[in-house]
């Protein structure tokens, strides 16, 4: 990587409703990137992929209304899929980038897809990450029983917060609550255990109702009938053993999709960028060269640019 000093710059931005948005710009060059997150996440996910974009593009992250460093709106109703692409015009227009190569993960593949339905002329590729294009309750571990069960859990939520956030809170501070959701959910090879900290440090923090509420406007919302119509560049990265979005979904997305590329990674799961960054990297890097006129500079055979997977920390 080069000695030269990567920019960067972070600021707020006070939307209409009263909420504050947190939001970042580090590196520079086109095409421009933007990140977005998965459901109660504030960036964990690219904690390798955006220092490496950030070499050769201008990226800027951003945090979803109560997650992260940014703040609720006064009127705590006002959470969802609508408002999070409004966030991101927003955000997009305090950062200065009029036009951007949409990277979502996990809900960040939704808020991309609706996005683009939405504000089809500020996206100029997208990038789709162990996502769907809606309704993720129905398919969670190819099964409807979450979906039955959320409004039960969100009912116990919504009229015990206090209690539900203090209970959650301790849970997610445990070690167990790690082992387990490595174990049940992960690649325990390709996974490194400080990689998720950050997910579960900003998970045992975050307000339950606005976890609720916005898991309540993925679990209705569908960018299905929006696929045949999108008309930028797409690439769509599915993890094999993934099991939050299973990866049938992203492969029936790319099918959908004209002229989007799949990419498959066999032992990825719902955390394959942290899994083999390495293959992500230069697979995307490929797919911004090729398909949006990004830089052009030699390239390894795919995952040959870093080890396609971290060390774990005491084997």
């Amino acid at each position: 990587m080069s000695a030269e000093a990567v920019y960067f710059h972070q600021d707020y931005l006070r939307v209409p409703d009263g909420a504050d948005l947190y939001y970042q710009v580090t590196g520079d060059g086109e095409p421009g990137v933007v990140l977005c997150d998965g459901l109660g996440c504030d960036g964990f996910a690219w904690k390798y992929l955006a220092p490496y974009l950030s070499r050769r593009h201008r990226v800027l992250r951003w945090h979803y209304r109560g997650h992260g460093r940014s703040g609720i709106p006064e009127d705590r109703e006002r959470i969802g899929m609508l408002y999070t692409c409004d966030d991101l015009q927003r955000v997009m227009d305090a950062a200065g980038m009029e036009r951007a190569v949409l990277f979502g993960h996990s809900m960040g593949v939704q808020v991309a897809l609706e996005f683009h339905r939405r504000y089809a002329s500020r996206v100029a590729g997208l990038v789709l990450l162990c996502g769907s294009y809606g309704n993720p309750l129905d398919t969670f571990h190819d099964s409807n029983v979450l979906k039955k069960l959320f409004p039960s859990l969100r009912r116990v939520v919504e009229r015990f917060p206090e209690q539900s956030a203090r209970l959650i809170h301790a849970a997610l501070r445990t070690e167990l609550a790690v082992q387990l959701a490595i174990s049940l959910e992960m690649n325990r090879e390709r996974i490194a255990r400080n990689d998720l900290s950050q997910y579960f440090e900003h998970l045992a923090r975050m307000d339950p109702v606005v976890f609720v509420r916005t898991l309540d406007s993925l679990s209705e919302h569908s960018a299905w009938d929006h696929l045949l119509h999108v008309d930028v560049p797409s690439l769509v990265v599915a993890g094999g053993r993934d099991k939050f979005t299973p990866g049938w979904l992203s492969r029936k997305m790319a099918a959908r999709i004209p002229e989007a590329e799949l990419v498959l990674i066999p032992d990825g799961t719902h955390t394959a960028p942290l899994e083999a960054p390495g293959l992500v990297e230069v697979r995307v890097e490929r797919f911004l060269r090729e398909r949006l006129g990004g830089p052009s500079h030699p390239s390894p055979p795919d995952g040959q640019g870093r080890n396609s997977s971290p060390t774990r920390p005491g084997g």
